[in-house]
This record gives structure tokens, C-alpha cells and sequence, in this order.
């Protein structure tokens, strides 16, 4: 399906459902948990009302954007690796601020029809640790004081952990309470389960992780937060309301965008519509992300 076809679609304003790639021996899926509806201009702050007014395909009927929420599944020889764990059952509704509303709780569902139970995951490697990623991992299971993935090791990168006090002075000390049991820091250039390393590219947060996986022929980047929305790929200088540091992150994003334009190279955005699986093409008049669904 070309990005066109996905204009034609509505694949940019509608919330993903599962959608699976084959990398050699490795498969990756991304795991639905809900979605978040996020007012454009005050997400990203140097966009315009007739940048809006040009780009109808990226909004739903209200005028917001549209983003997925949820994980990314990681299976290799019948193994299984999770990538962030989405918003968990709760939702939200905000009168103000970027996020108009965002709602999670599919995750364990969907998990069951990729055909995983929580008790498969032998770890949850976060990009980092806000809140829309996080999710799952600080519930239990109900009845117990046993957490939902109840075999699985929290990896946080370094950087990222040690800069959890941010968070705390954000109102998310119970959170951070409930994963430091089961934490375990990583590294820039870690493998960290076959074929995936893990490599900090700070900005979105202290110590914003991104993943990078192979198989195939092919590599994978899951690039966390880096990019919000598919319209940042064409302009890559326009940062987040989110990011922590948003001159670094629009530097880091650049070099981003031309990575995932170099051959056999896919890119993987929790939050980008349903358009998750995609990579870079420069031709043409439309979109630079392409949506990879094979």
C-alpha cells in the first residue's frame, strides 16, 4: 500500500490495530492498548492553524491528531521481548495541554490473539519511562501482589533511571516505586534479547532508548518518542511539547529520518496513527513515510 492509498484510507487518523512484520527468524508486532487524541498545535508548537488547513488527512472529524498507544511484540525462537507496555486500564480526558484525551486497557487482549500470555514476556525494555509507555508494567495482577508480567525484568537505560527523580518531581513517584523491584539498567549498544540492541538517543526525555533490531536482511529501529506524528518525517525540526530538550531532539530526529531512508531499514512509531510499521521515501509529491505492512 502506498502512502497515498493510506491518505485515501484514513490510516493517519485512525488508531492502529495489530499489524506484524517478518525479520528473518524474528518477528515483530505491534500490540493495540488504546489511543490518544492530541490537539495539533499545542503538540507541536511550530506548526499553524494553515499548516492544519493543508494537511486535513492527518486529523479526525474533531480536529485532533490521532495517535496509537501501545507496544511493540518481539518473538525469536520462542521467546518473547516487549517493548514498552502501553497507557493500562485507565483513561484520561484533559481540558487543556496537548493531550485532549487518551484511554488504554486492549493490551493483554491483543497480547492473547498474537497468542502470548503476560507470563511469556520475559522482559519489557522501555523506551522511557513516561506514562503512555509504562502502563501495564506498574498494575498487578488482580487479587495478587503479583505484577501483570509475572516473570518479566524492567529494562531501563541508565541515563533514563538515573534521572528518575524528574519523574518523581512530576507526580509519577508511585510508578517509579512500582517498577524499581524489577529493574534493570542497560546500555548504549546492549544486546539485550537475539538481534536487538539498545542505543541511547536522549532528548525526548534524559535517556530516551531507542531499539534496534535484525533479522533478514533487515533492520527495525522502534524510535520510541522521537517522532509523535508521520508529519514530522517531512519536517523533522518541528519538536514535541513532550521533549525535554527539543533543540537536541529535532537534531537526533533529522539524523533519524535519514537513517530510516537507507535500504532495508524500517522504521517502527508506537504512537504514529496507523501507520506504526513504515519507512522513508524522499520521491514523489506525497508524504515521505511509506507504511510497511509486509
Amino acid at each position: 500500500m502506498t502512502e497515498t492509498t493510506a491518505v485515501r484510507a484514513g490510516r493517519l487518523n485512525r488508531p492502529s490495530r495489530i499489524r506484524s512484520l517478518q525479520l528473518g527468524d524474528t518477528k515483530v508486532s505491534y500490540v493495540p492498548d488504546g489511543a490518544v487524541r492530541v490537539r495539533p498545535l499545542e503538540l507541536l508548537g511550530d506548526t499553524t492553524a494553515e499548516v492544519w488547513d493543508a494537511h486535513p488527512e492527518y486529523l479526525d472529524a474533531t480536529g485532533h491528531l490521532v495517535g496509537s498507544v501501545g507496544a511493540l511484540l518481539v518473538e525469536h525462537g520462542g521467546r518473547a521481548l516487549l517493548i514498552d507496555a502501553g497507557f493500562g486500564p485507565q483513561e484520561q480526558e484533559v481540558p487543556d495541554g496537548p493531550i485532549a484525551r487518551i484511554r488504554g486497557g486492549e493490551l493483554l487482549d491483543r497480547l492473547a490473539e498474537l497468542g502470548r500470555a503476560p507470563s511469556d514476556i520475559e522482559a519489557v525494555a522501555f523506551t522511557h519511562l513516561h506514562s503512555d509507555h509504562l502502563g501495564w508494567a506498574c498494575h498487578r495482577v488482580p487479587g495478587s501482589d503479583l505484577p501483570v508480567f509475572t516473570d518479566a525484568a524492567y529494562l531501563v537505560s541508565g541515563p533514563e533511571w538515573a534521572g528518575r527523580d524528574l519523574l518523581a518531581d512530576q507526580g509519577m513517584a508511585e510508578q517509579v516505586a512500582a517498577l524499581a523491584p524489577r529493574v534493570r539498567t542497560v546500555e548504549d549498544g546492549q544486546e539485550v534479547f537475539p538481534g536487538v540492541h539498545v542505543r541511547i538517543a536522549p532528548g525526548h526525555t534524559v535517556g530516551h532508548a531507542e531499539y534496534v533490531i535484525t533479522g533478514g536482511g533487515r533492520r527495525l529501529i522502534a524510535f520510541g518518542d522521537a517522532l509523535h506524528s508521520p508529519i514530522q518525517i517531512d519536517r523533522p525540526d518541528w519538536s514535541s511539547a513532550f521533549d525535554h530538550d527539543p533543540e537536541r531532539t529535532a537534531d537526533h530526529r533529522h539524523r533519524l529520518v535519514a537513517e530510516l531512508a537507507e535500504p532495508d531499514t524500517i522504521g517502527f512509531g508506537v504512537h504514529l496513527a496507523d501507520v506504526v510499521f513504515g519507512r522513508v521515501l524522499r520521491e514523489g509529491d506525497g508524504p515521505a513515510w511509506q507504511p510497511v505492512d509486509a
